[in-house]
């Protein structure tokens, strides 16, 4: 009984989801930041920073592509929609081989109204 529950529950998501594609519902985006300011990091060591953003939509969020502004900026995003009422978070590993102030930014591509979201991470190497 409860398989059978489970499979129809999913059945309707389902197709509540591809009824609001259809209807050309887009997918909206809530950031919880689109800019970090790493403060001081260490040269030649690679910081991990995190983006956490959450669909409050009915529309599954697809990012479609994630691109940075140099080689050294490196992003991980999920590669699965994120559904109705989850969160996901991009990952951007920065590896400084110069000391000194940095500004990257880091391109979002999604099926959003937006379409385009940049994040920007900020700081200064040390040696």
């Amino acid at each position: 009984m409860n398989k059978f529950i489970i499979a129809l529950l999913s059945i309707l998501f389902t197709c509540n989801v591809s009824n609001s594609i259809a209807a050309g519902q887009t997918a909206s985006i809530e950031w919880e930041k689109t800019s970090v300011d790493m403060g001081d990091i260490p040269i030649k060591k690679p910081v991990k920073v995190e983006f956490v953003f959450k669909n409050p939509g009915m529309v599954p969020i697809i990012i479609r592509d994630v691109k940075s502004s140099c080689g050294c900026t490196v992003p991980e995003y999920p590669k699965q929609p994120v559904l109705s009422g989850q969160q996901g978070k991009i990952y951007v590993t920065y590896d400084a081989e110069l000391s000194g102030y940095f500004s990257k930014t880091i391109t979002i591509y999604t099926n959003t109204e937006e379409e385009v979201t940049q994040l920007y991470i900020k700081g200064t190497v040390v040696k």
